[in-house]
């Protein structure tokens, strides 16, 4: 009769066999998209990027108030929260996927006391009395799935590479949140920035209309300039209010993203001023994809695809699976441990699909397709960051040359406002000049603080289509 370590020597030789076969189903190969990727981006700055932060990129900007939101929303995000608990499952699920190539061993134990009936039925004629009999017992069960296909390896690759997904999905819903908190709050500075020149306008205006209502009194004025003023002056007072309430949704918003309620949120006006965003340097597209978070995700999706299709097609295949018994079993608590009570038991166990051949073959199509879907998700996946980085890039450009322009224009507005201010006080010209010189100026001002919100808006979304990191 064959011994336990017969049965130790049997599992260890075909659990070998198993790990050293190949698994069914097709390696995996990362997806050729050199043809979708171009040489190099259509803008790409030449300028230096070691001093560039890795991971908190939003430090880029120096701004102390930005970094403070960037922690709070980090903290106290849902939404983030969330999305690691996503992470946090795919993780245990891996686990668990790789916990089938060790043996399942339970010890487990039982004692009870039954009555056997006196008239059970029998062909012979032999009455056996009713009786009481004890029984105790302390037994491992030992169950192993011999993975000699591979079926078990290409479950535990579809879940690491699905954990992997999960934590690149976790990284994006990261970049995405630190990428809208930094938008909204470049849009709230700009607000701040044409609150700042409408409250100068409104103190301008207001002395205009206080010294044109002394001169109307004085007789030396027509009232229709005193009307002018006093328009003027209303017109500006209702642009204020308006832009006090663009202000104060956006300060709602950051207020949402940063997981705390509005009505205990509140962020200093600090106009954002003129000054030129961080130069941002766009590196070639390999290094790109190894940054999007998205990108990563599609790919390991298309791995997770890929192992299932060998989880598939290892249903074709014998499963083979070892059993075993081993302990004690006795009438009597008190010999339960002696060697006469000792049992043991080894077999494996073969078990092969005889029907249902055709629901296998249709569901190792079906994960081909998921494959071939995963793998058009990918490409695309890389199509959207090319097009991400090249937009950018592209609105950066641009917005850096319309800043420019509408900073000549401000200055030629600054310049001829005080020209015709000086020219008014003389009363060479009139009333009505004086205002469209100032309109002139007041509309390049806020036109200057909405290109400069632009411009960091801009950089943001280049910083996202990079990854978040260089």
């Amino acid at each position: 009769m064959k011994s336990p370590a017969m049965f130790t020597r049997t599992t260890l030789c075909l659990a070998t066999l198993g790990l050293a076969s190949c698994a069914v189903g097709p390696d995996y190969k990362k997806p050729d998209n050199t043809d979708v990727t171009p040489a190099q981006w259509r803008w790409q700055p030449a300028s230096p990027r070691d001093h560039l932060p890795r991971g908190e990129w939003w430090k880029v900007f120096k701004d102390d108030e930005l970094n403070r939101l960037q922690s709070l929303a980090l903290q106290s995000s849902p939404s983030l929260t969330a999305a690691l608990a996503r992470v946090d499952q795919a993780r245990a699920a891996a686990r668990i996927s790789a916990a089938a190539l060790a043996p399942d061993v339970r010890l487990n134990g039982d004692a009870k006391r039954e009555r056997t009936s006196g008239n059970l039925p029998s062909p012979v004629p032999v009455s056996i009395p009713a009786a009481h009999i004890n029984s105790f017992s302390t037994l491992i069960d030992l169950s192993y799935e011999v993975d000699l296909w591979g079926k078990v390896r290409r479950e535990i690759e579809s879940a690491t590479a699905t954990a992997a997904a999960a934590d690149a999905n976790y990284h994006s819903a990261i970049l995405t949140l630190t990428g809208d908190v930094a938008a909204q709050y470049f849009l709230l500075r700009s607000y701040d920035a044409e609150v700042s020149a409408l409250r100068r306008t409104i103190g301008l205006r207001e002395k205009w209309r206080n010294l044109l209502e002394e001169k109307l009194n004085a007789g030396t004025v027509p009232e229709t300039d005193f009307a002018r003023a006093q328009t003027e002056v209303a017109t500006a007072r209702a642009e204020l209010a308006d832009v006090k309430r663009l202000r104060q949704e956006a300060s709602d918003l950051l207020a949402l993203l940063c997981g705390q309620p509005s009505s205990n949120f509140n962020i200093a006006e600090r106009p954002i001023g003129a000054k030129a965003p961080p130069s941002i340097p766009a590196d070639v597209p390999a290094s790109m994809l190894e940054r999007r978070p998205d990108v990563a995700a599609a790919e390991r999706q298309v791995a997770a695809s890929n192992a299932d299709i060998g989880v598939a097609k290892a249903a074709y295949f014998p499963t083979v699976r070892l059993t075993g018994t081993g302990g004690y079993l006795s009438s009597d608590v008190n010999t339960l441990f002696t060697a006469n009570s000792s049992i043991w038991s080894i077999g494996p166990s073969v078990s092969l699909p005889l029907t249902g051949w055709a629901v296998i073959g249709f569901n190792v199509k079906r994960q081909t397709a998921a494959r071939e879907e995963a793998i058009a998700n990918y490409r695309q996946s890389v199509l959207n960051a090319i097009h991400d980085v090249e937009t950018s890039l592209t609105q950066i450009r641009y917005r850096a040359e319309q800043a420019a322009a509408v900073g000549d224009a401000l200055a030629s507005a600054t310049k001829a406002t005080d020209l015709i201010r000086a020219s008014y006080e003389h009363g060479t010209i009139s009333y009505l000049e004086l205002l469209d010189a100032e309109r002139t100026r007041l509309q390049a001002e806020l036109q200057t603080a909405r290109i400069a919100a632009q411009r960091h808006l801009a950089t943001v979304r280049l910083i996202k289509a990079l990854g978040g990191g260089w």
